[in-house]
């Protein structure tokens, strides 16, 4: 088949208020490497209704989905794998034989990341942020690792709030994990509101934000030593495994 727009596939990601996303020219560039003929776009959109029309957009083959839709995006699907079910988000949808299949990649891609630098001392983890649909994931990977995880949020159902959150818990917790969107460009100056003088060089901090590329939160770590990492090596597995979905049979 010539390769022209018109029979090119169509990818992209679902989320709202998304410009500062890396996924496009990630995606763009795999395909000029590899020579495909395909092209991957934002869309931006700002209720989950809207995501009717997306699914409407003439050789889409496949979507990934992030902040705030990734549990939103549910009911408008037609099935879900079965540890997209377990986790409770999905943040991959696939197009095949005219049905809408939910997965999550967030799960694989934050574990390969993570184990890059883990260490046995990192036994606990807060994860900030608790309740959205990235950290839906994020807990299911702590868990599958036999990390013992301890939640922070501003909501119920919660070990901590953020007005809760103790000194002493922090200097014991080597590993925090921001999965909120504070600190995402252009608001880079925002980060979780967290007792950050309890740090110290045993911690571990990850930034599910990976623009900038240090954080006010990892540069909160970075000043006392800890380690850090931010979110993009998580982005690229994760994005490797949509890939994968996409194209398998």
């Amino acid at each position: 088949m010539e390769d022209t727009a018109e029979n090119r596939a169509i990818y992209g990601l679902i989320g709202r208020g998304i410009s500062y996303s890396f996924s496009a020219s990630y995606f763009n560039n795999f395909f000029e490497r590899k020579g495909l003929n395909g092209h991957y776009q934002n869309f931006d959109i700002t209720t989950i209704e809207e995501v009717k029309k997306v699914f409407d957009t003439p050789q889409l083959k496949g979507c990934n989905v992030t902040i705030p839709y990734k549990t939103e995006v549910i009911p408008y699907l037609d099935q879900q794998d079965e540890e997209s079910k377990a986790i409770g988000a999905v943040n991959c949808i696939s197009f095949k034989q005219g049905r809408l299949t939910g997965h999550n990649t967030d799960a694989y891609g934050f574990t390969k990341s993570l184990k890059d630098q883990l260490k046995k001392e990192d036994h606990a983890a807060l994860v900030l942020g608790a309740t959205g649909g990235a950290a839906k994931a994020i807990i299911y990977a702590l868990n599958a690792l036999d990390i013992k995880v301890i939640t922070v949020s501003r909501g119920e159902n919660t070990d901590f709030t953020y007005e809760s959150l103790d000194h002493a818990t922090v200097r014991h917790t080597p590993l925090i994990i921001n999965c909120t969107p504070l600190g995402t460009y252009p608001k880079i100056e925002q980060a979780p509101p967290i007792p950050y003088e309890a740090l110290n060089a045993s911690h571990f901090l990850f930034d599910l934000v990976y623009n900038p590329e240090v954080s006010t939160f990892l540069r909160h770590g970075k000043n006392t030593g800890a380690r850090i990492e931010n979110g993009y090596n998580m982005l690229v597995y994760q994005a490797q495994r949509s890939w994968e979905i996409w194209n398998s049979l």
